[in-house]
Protein backbone atom coordinates (compact mmCIF):
# COMPACT_ATOMS: atom_id res chain seq x y z
CA UNK A 1 0.00 0.00 0.00
CA UNK A 2 1.43 3.49 -0.98
CA UNK A 3 2.25 6.39 1.80
CA UNK A 4 -0.78 8.56 0.16
CA UNK A 5 -3.11 5.31 0.61
CA UNK A 6 -1.65 4.89 3.93
CA UNK A 7 -2.78 8.17 5.05
CA UNK A 8 -6.61 7.89 3.61
CA UNK A 9 -6.34 4.95 5.77
CA UNK A 10 -5.39 6.79 8.78
CA UNK A 11 -7.81 9.59 8.35
CA UNK A 12 -11.13 7.53 8.03
CA UNK A 13 -9.56 5.67 10.89
CA UNK A 14 -9.01 8.85 13.13
CA UNK A 15 -12.85 10.37 11.40
CA UNK A 16 -14.47 7.47 12.89
CA UNK A 17 -13.49 8.13 16.35
CA UNK A 18 -14.13 11.74 16.09
CA UNK A 19 -17.95 10.86 15.16
CA UNK A 20 -17.77 8.15 17.92
CA UNK A 21 -16.62 10.91 20.31
CA UNK A 22 -13.57 8.54 21.01
CA UNK A 23 -9.50 9.34 21.68
CA UNK A 24 -7.89 8.81 17.90
CA UNK A 25 -5.52 6.10 18.89
CA UNK A 26 -4.63 5.63 15.69
CA UNK A 27 -2.70 8.44 15.19
CA UNK A 28 -1.06 8.42 18.35
CA UNK A 29 0.02 4.38 16.94
CA UNK A 30 0.85 5.58 13.38
CA UNK A 31 4.25 6.14 12.16
CA UNK A 32 3.56 8.65 9.19
CA UNK A 33 3.71 11.85 11.28
CA UNK A 34 6.15 13.43 13.32
CA UNK A 35 5.11 13.40 17.35
CA UNK A 36 5.24 17.46 16.60
CA UNK A 37 2.95 16.79 13.62
CA UNK A 38 0.16 14.67 15.68
CA UNK A 39 0.67 17.11 18.57
CA UNK A 40 -0.35 19.95 15.83
CA UNK A 41 -3.49 17.59 14.25
CA UNK A 42 -5.06 16.56 17.64
CA UNK A 43 -4.60 20.09 18.78
CA UNK A 44 -7.09 21.14 15.87
CA UNK A 45 -9.11 18.14 15.96
CA UNK A 46 -10.07 19.16 19.84
CA UNK A 47 -10.40 22.57 19.16
CA UNK A 48 -12.67 23.44 21.61
CA UNK A 49 -15.07 25.28 18.85
CA UNK A 50 -14.99 22.38 16.66
CA UNK A 51 -15.95 20.04 19.68
CA UNK A 52 -18.94 21.50 20.97
CA UNK A 53 -19.97 21.78 16.51
CA UNK A 54 -19.58 18.01 16.86
CA UNK A 55 -21.17 17.46 19.99
CA UNK A 56 -24.29 19.48 18.80
CA UNK A 57 -24.23 17.37 15.23
CA UNK A 58 -24.32 14.06 17.25
CA UNK A 59 -27.67 14.98 19.28
CA UNK A 60 -28.80 16.72 16.29
CA UNK A 61 -28.90 13.39 14.30
CA UNK A 62 -30.43 11.32 17.38
CA UNK A 63 -33.54 13.95 17.55
CA UNK A 64 -35.98 12.21 14.92
CA UNK A 65 -39.21 13.74 16.55
CA UNK A 66 -39.57 17.38 14.76
CA UNK A 67 -37.23 16.76 11.90
CA UNK A 68 -39.09 18.04 9.51
CA UNK A 69 -40.18 21.36 11.74
CA UNK A 70 -36.36 21.92 11.77
CA UNK A 71 -36.03 22.15 8.71
CA UNK A 72 -39.35 24.48 8.00
CA UNK A 73 -37.79 26.94 10.50
CA UNK A 74 -34.59 27.64 9.50
CA UNK A 75 -33.14 29.06 5.87
CA UNK A 76 -30.91 26.64 5.13
CA UNK A 77 -31.30 22.84 4.72
CA UNK A 78 -30.14 20.43 7.31
CA UNK A 79 -27.42 18.57 6.44
CA UNK A 80 -27.66 14.74 6.09
CA UNK A 81 -26.78 12.66 8.21
CA UNK A 82 -24.45 10.50 5.04
CA UNK A 83 -23.38 14.14 4.10
CA UNK A 84 -21.96 15.17 8.04
CA UNK A 85 -20.11 11.65 8.08
CA UNK A 86 -17.79 12.25 5.07
CA UNK A 87 -17.54 16.00 5.74
CA UNK A 88 -16.03 14.97 9.07
CA UNK A 89 -13.40 12.15 7.33
CA UNK A 90 -12.69 14.97 4.64
CA UNK A 91 -12.30 17.52 7.51
CA UNK A 92 -9.42 15.25 8.84
CA UNK A 93 -7.93 13.95 5.59
CA UNK A 94 -7.80 17.61 4.50
CA UNK A 95 -5.67 18.57 7.64
CA UNK A 96 -3.97 15.21 7.27
CA UNK A 97 -2.95 15.39 3.72
CA UNK A 98 -1.63 19.28 3.62
CA UNK A 99 0.33 18.46 6.67
CA UNK A 100 1.67 15.62 4.70
CA UNK A 101 2.53 17.29 1.95
CA UNK A 102 3.82 20.71 3.72
CA UNK A 103 5.90 19.30 6.60
CA UNK A 104 7.24 15.55 5.65
CA UNK A 105 9.99 14.78 4.06
CA UNK A 106 9.04 11.81 2.01
CA UNK A 107 8.20 13.56 -1.34
CA UNK A 108 10.82 16.49 -1.01
CA UNK A 109 13.43 14.28 -3.23
CA UNK A 110 10.63 13.94 -5.88
CA UNK A 111 9.05 17.82 -6.01
CA UNK A 112 8.48 19.45 -8.95
CA UNK A 113 9.46 22.87 -9.53
CA UNK A 114 7.34 25.15 -9.33
CA UNK A 115 7.30 29.22 -10.60
CA UNK A 116 4.95 31.15 -9.43
CA UNK A 117 4.33 34.94 -10.75
CA UNK A 118 1.02 35.98 -10.56
CA UNK A 119 0.55 39.27 -9.86
CA UNK A 120 -3.07 39.41 -10.11
CA UNK A 121 -4.94 38.05 -6.47
CA UNK A 122 -6.12 34.76 -7.04
CA UNK A 123 -9.02 34.37 -4.11
CA UNK A 124 -11.47 31.45 -3.48
CA UNK A 125 -14.79 32.16 -4.78
CA UNK A 126 -17.64 33.83 -2.68
CA UNK A 127 -21.05 34.31 -2.49
CA UNK A 128 -22.58 36.40 -4.85
CA UNK A 129 -25.34 36.99 -7.66
CA UNK A 130 -26.75 39.26 -10.09
CA UNK A 131 -30.56 39.11 -9.86
CA UNK A 132 -32.31 39.99 -12.97
CA UNK A 133 -36.28 41.31 -12.33
CA UNK A 134 -39.03 40.67 -15.03
CA UNK A 135 -38.62 44.61 -15.65
CA UNK A 136 -35.12 43.90 -16.96
CA UNK A 137 -33.53 45.90 -13.55
CA UNK A 138 -30.43 44.04 -12.73
CA UNK A 139 -29.67 43.76 -8.66
CA UNK A 140 -25.97 42.68 -7.95
CA UNK A 141 -25.67 40.90 -4.84
CA UNK A 142 -23.15 39.97 -2.47
CA UNK A 143 -21.84 40.24 0.71
CA UNK A 144 -22.56 43.62 2.60
CA UNK A 145 -25.63 44.16 0.29
CA UNK A 146 -29.01 43.81 1.22
CA UNK A 147 -31.96 43.47 -1.15
CA UNK A 148 -35.95 44.30 -0.29
CA UNK A 149 -38.80 44.15 -2.46
CA UNK A 150 -42.31 42.75 -2.39
CA UNK A 151 -42.00 38.76 -0.78
CA UNK A 152 -38.16 39.36 -1.69
CA UNK A 153 -35.29 39.27 0.99
CA UNK A 154 -31.55 38.98 0.57
CA UNK A 155 -28.97 39.26 2.90
CA UNK A 156 -26.15 39.34 0.53
CA UNK A 157 -25.34 35.68 0.52
CA UNK A 158 -29.00 34.30 0.00
CA UNK A 159 -32.25 34.96 -0.95
CA UNK A 160 -35.68 34.05 -0.14
CA UNK A 161 -39.14 34.66 -2.19
CA UNK A 162 -42.71 34.54 0.01
CA UNK A 163 -45.43 33.20 -2.34
CA UNK A 164 -47.59 36.28 -3.13
CA UNK A 165 -50.67 34.41 -5.24
CA UNK A 166 -52.94 37.30 -7.01
CA UNK A 167 -56.08 36.82 -8.64
CA UNK A 168 -55.82 36.05 -12.79
CA UNK A 169 -52.14 37.58 -12.12
CA UNK A 170 -49.37 36.80 -15.08
CA UNK A 171 -46.99 34.61 -14.10
CA UNK A 172 -43.40 36.81 -14.00
CA UNK A 173 -39.74 35.54 -13.97
CA UNK A 174 -36.62 36.45 -12.44
CA UNK A 175 -33.43 35.16 -13.37
CA UNK A 176 -30.75 34.57 -10.78
CA UNK A 177 -26.92 34.46 -12.66
CA UNK A 178 -23.96 33.57 -10.71
CA UNK A 179 -20.88 34.33 -12.33
CA UNK A 180 -17.16 32.31 -12.12
CA UNK A 181 -15.84 32.55 -8.59
CA UNK A 182 -19.34 32.26 -7.22
CA UNK A 183 -22.20 30.38 -5.19
CA UNK A 184 -25.31 31.38 -4.12
CA UNK A 185 -28.43 29.84 -2.62
CA UNK A 186 -31.41 30.62 -3.40
CA UNK A 187 -35.09 29.50 -1.33
CA UNK A 188 -38.30 29.71 -3.94
CA UNK A 189 -41.32 30.80 -3.40
CA UNK A 190 -42.97 27.66 -2.79
CA UNK A 191 -40.35 26.74 -0.57
CA UNK A 192 -38.16 25.06 -2.75
CA UNK A 193 -34.43 25.40 -1.63
CA UNK A 194 -32.09 25.47 -4.68
CA UNK A 195 -27.67 25.89 -4.29
CA UNK A 196 -26.66 27.13 -7.66
CA UNK A 197 -22.56 27.06 -8.29
CA UNK A 198 -20.29 28.90 -10.18
CA UNK A 199 -21.20 30.08 -13.65
CA UNK A 200 -25.09 28.84 -13.33
CA UNK A 201 -27.97 30.70 -14.27
CA UNK A 202 -31.71 29.81 -13.61
CA UNK A 203 -35.10 31.30 -14.45
CA UNK A 204 -37.70 30.78 -12.36
CA UNK A 205 -41.70 32.46 -11.39
CA UNK A 206 -41.41 34.76 -8.72
CA UNK A 207 -44.96 32.79 -6.72
CA UNK A 208 -46.75 29.49 -7.58
CA UNK A 209 -50.36 28.72 -7.64
CA UNK A 210 -50.81 25.47 -5.56
CA UNK A 211 -52.61 23.13 -7.70
CA UNK A 212 -50.94 23.96 -10.85
CA UNK A 213 -47.28 22.80 -11.99
CA UNK A 214 -44.14 24.22 -10.36
CA UNK A 215 -41.32 24.96 -13.40
CA UNK A 216 -38.03 26.81 -13.15
CA UNK A 217 -35.55 26.36 -16.13
CA UNK A 218 -31.39 25.99 -15.29
CA UNK A 219 -30.64 27.75 -18.38
CA UNK A 220 -26.81 26.40 -17.97
CA UNK A 221 -24.39 25.40 -15.07
CA UNK A 222 -25.25 22.87 -12.11
CA UNK A 223 -27.61 23.10 -9.04
CA UNK A 224 -28.76 21.06 -6.23
CA UNK A 225 -32.63 21.16 -5.37
CA UNK A 226 -34.35 19.90 -2.23
CA UNK A 227 -37.76 20.35 -3.45
CA UNK A 228 -41.21 21.17 -1.58
CA UNK A 229 -43.01 18.06 -1.38
CA UNK A 230 -45.96 18.15 -3.82
CA UNK A 231 -48.40 17.34 -1.07
CA UNK A 232 -47.93 20.63 0.68
CA UNK A 233 -49.23 22.29 -2.70
CA UNK A 234 -52.44 20.48 -3.23
CA UNK A 235 -50.76 17.39 -5.79
CA UNK A 236 -48.26 20.05 -8.09
CA UNK A 237 -45.20 18.52 -9.76
CA UNK A 238 -42.05 20.46 -9.54
CA UNK A 239 -39.98 20.33 -12.97
CA UNK A 240 -36.66 21.43 -13.83
CA UNK A 241 -36.24 21.95 -17.41
CA UNK A 242 -32.44 22.14 -19.20
CA UNK A 243 -31.67 22.48 -22.65
CA UNK A 244 -32.11 19.09 -23.38
CA UNK A 245 -34.38 17.35 -20.70
CA UNK A 246 -36.95 17.53 -18.39
CA UNK A 247 -36.79 16.15 -14.84
CA UNK A 248 -40.67 16.35 -13.06
CA UNK A 249 -40.45 15.50 -9.16
CA UNK A 250 -43.05 15.09 -6.63
CA UNK A 251 -40.67 15.88 -3.56
CA UNK A 252 -36.61 15.01 -3.76
CA UNK A 253 -33.26 15.85 -3.90
CA UNK A 254 -30.92 15.65 -6.61
CA UNK A 255 -28.18 17.59 -8.50
CA UNK A 256 -28.22 18.50 -11.81
CA UNK A 257 -25.12 19.34 -14.34
CA UNK A 258 -25.36 21.23 -17.42
CA UNK A 259 -22.58 23.31 -18.29
CA UNK A 260 -22.38 25.35 -21.50
CA UNK A 261 -19.18 23.72 -22.99
CA UNK A 262 -20.60 20.16 -22.31
CA UNK A 263 -23.39 18.62 -24.22
CA UNK A 264 -23.85 15.96 -21.35
CA UNK A 265 -26.59 16.57 -18.70
CA UNK A 266 -25.48 14.40 -15.26
CA UNK A 267 -28.54 14.45 -12.73
CA UNK A 268 -27.78 12.44 -9.58
CA UNK A 269 -30.59 11.40 -7.45
CA UNK A 270 -30.11 12.05 -3.55
CA UNK A 271 -33.68 10.90 -2.58
CA UNK A 272 -36.89 10.72 -3.59
CA UNK A 273 -37.47 9.42 -6.80
CA UNK A 274 -37.80 11.43 -10.20
CA UNK A 275 -38.58 11.11 -14.28
CA UNK A 276 -36.26 11.96 -17.23
CA UNK A 277 -37.89 12.87 -20.29
CA UNK A 278 -36.83 14.08 -23.71
CA UNK A 279 -35.38 13.47 -26.78
CA UNK A 280 -35.00 9.35 -25.46
CA UNK A 281 -37.07 7.22 -23.90
CA UNK A 282 -39.02 8.24 -20.34
CA UNK A 283 -36.17 7.15 -17.26
CA UNK A 284 -37.23 6.57 -13.97
CA UNK A 285 -34.14 7.26 -11.45
CA UNK A 286 -33.18 6.06 -7.71
CA UNK A 287 -31.33 7.20 -4.96
CA UNK A 288 -27.81 6.62 -5.66
CA UNK A 289 -28.11 6.65 -9.36
CA UNK A 290 -26.74 9.10 -12.33
CA UNK A 291 -28.25 9.61 -15.79
CA UNK A 292 -26.05 11.14 -18.41
CA UNK A 293 -28.07 12.36 -21.65
CA UNK A 294 -25.97 13.15 -24.46
CA UNK A 295 -26.33 13.52 -28.32
CA UNK A 296 -30.27 12.65 -27.66
CA UNK A 297 -29.27 9.57 -25.89
CA UNK A 298 -29.98 8.56 -22.02
CA UNK A 299 -27.48 6.07 -20.10
CA UNK A 300 -27.76 5.12 -15.88
CA UNK A 301 -24.67 4.62 -13.87
CA UNK A 302 -24.45 4.01 -10.36
CA UNK A 303 -22.49 6.57 -8.17
CA UNK A 304 -20.48 7.87 -5.17
CA UNK A 305 -23.24 10.56 -4.00
CA UNK A 306 -20.94 12.45 -2.20
CA UNK A 307 -18.47 12.64 -4.75
CA UNK A 308 -21.01 14.61 -7.14
CA UNK A 309 -22.41 16.82 -4.54
CA UNK A 310 -19.53 17.94 -2.49
CA UNK A 311 -19.66 21.09 -3.71
CA UNK A 312 -22.45 22.63 -1.83
CA UNK A 313 -21.15 21.55 1.25
CA UNK A 314 -17.64 23.46 0.53
CA UNK A 315 -15.28 20.76 -0.31
CA UNK A 316 -14.17 19.24 -3.74
CA UNK A 317 -14.29 15.27 -3.73
CA UNK A 318 -12.05 14.35 -7.10
CA UNK A 319 -11.78 10.75 -7.24
CA UNK A 320 -9.80 9.43 -10.22
CA UNK A 321 -10.64 12.95 -11.92
CA UNK A 322 -8.99 13.57 -14.71
CA UNK A 323 -6.65 17.18 -14.58
CA UNK A 324 -8.21 18.84 -17.51
CA UNK A 325 -11.56 17.75 -15.80
CA UNK A 326 -10.51 19.08 -12.40
CA UNK A 327 -8.91 21.68 -13.68
CA UNK A 328 -12.71 22.90 -14.91
CA UNK A 329 -14.07 23.44 -11.64
CA UNK A 330 -11.27 24.75 -10.37
CA UNK A 331 -11.40 27.38 -13.16
CA UNK A 332 -14.95 28.03 -12.12
CA UNK A 333 -14.72 28.19 -8.70
CA UNK A 334 -10.90 30.50 -8.68
CA UNK A 335 -12.15 32.12 -11.74
CA UNK A 336 -8.50 31.46 -13.61
CA UNK A 337 -7.62 29.94 -16.95
CA UNK A 338 -5.68 26.59 -17.82
CA UNK A 339 -3.23 26.09 -20.25
CA UNK A 340 -1.57 22.56 -20.53
CA UNK A 341 1.58 23.16 -22.34
CA UNK A 342 2.44 19.12 -21.46
CA UNK A 343 -0.70 17.82 -23.13
CA UNK A 344 0.05 14.45 -21.33
CA UNK A 345 -0.88 15.83 -17.78
CA UNK A 346 -4.42 16.33 -19.20
CA UNK A 347 -5.35 12.85 -18.49
CA UNK A 348 -3.37 12.03 -15.42
CA UNK A 349 -6.26 11.18 -12.59
CA UNK A 350 -5.99 12.35 -9.07
CA UNK A 351 -8.31 11.11 -6.03
CA UNK A 352 -8.16 13.96 -2.93
CA UNK A 353 -10.76 15.87 -0.53
CA UNK A 354 -9.86 19.35 -0.62
CA UNK A 355 -11.64 22.57 1.09
CA UNK A 356 -12.65 25.09 -1.48
CA UNK A 357 -11.67 27.58 0.68
CA UNK A 358 -8.18 26.89 0.34
CA UNK A 359 -5.81 28.70 -1.66
CA UNK A 360 -5.50 28.05 -5.35
CA UNK A 361 -1.66 27.31 -4.63
CA UNK A 362 -2.23 24.59 -2.16
CA UNK A 363 -4.47 22.95 -4.15
CA UNK A 364 -2.22 22.81 -7.05
CA UNK A 365 0.88 22.04 -5.01
CA UNK A 366 -0.73 18.84 -3.97
CA UNK A 367 -2.05 17.65 -6.98
CA UNK A 368 1.81 18.87 -8.65
CA UNK A 369 3.51 16.85 -5.69
CA UNK A 370 1.16 13.94 -6.30
CA UNK A 371 1.64 13.22 -9.42
CA UNK A 372 5.28 15.03 -10.16
CA UNK A 373 3.51 17.62 -12.70
CA UNK A 374 5.21 21.32 -12.67
CA UNK A 375 3.10 24.01 -13.49
CA UNK A 376 3.45 27.88 -13.09
CA UNK A 377 0.95 30.51 -12.55
CA UNK A 378 1.09 33.83 -14.99
CA UNK A 379 -1.69 36.64 -13.92
CA UNK A 380 -4.49 34.54 -13.37
CA UNK A 381 -3.29 31.72 -15.78
CA UNK A 382 -2.12 27.90 -14.71
CA UNK A 383 0.38 26.87 -16.94
CA UNK A 384 1.41 22.79 -16.73
CA UNK A 385 4.90 22.55 -18.17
Amino acid sequence: MSVFKNIIELCNRIASSILKLERPDALHESDLFSDSDKEYILKHLTDKKLVQKRAALVSEIDKKEGWAAIQDKIEVSVKKIYIWKYAAAAAVLMLASTLYFFKSDILKENQPQKQVVAKALINPGTDKAVLVLASGEQVVLGKGTVYNSKGVHSNGTNITYKNIEAANAAITYNYLTIPRGGQFFLKLADGTRVWLNSESKLKFPVSFTDGKPREVELVYGEAYFDVSPSTAHKGSHFNVLTHNQNIEVLGTEFNIKAYLESAAIYTTLVEGKVNLSGSFNTTVLSPGKQSIVDDHKIRVTAVDVFNEVSWKEGIFSFQEMPLKDIMKVLERWYDINTVFKNHAAENVTFNGILDKNQKIEEILNIISNTNNIPYEINQRTVIFK
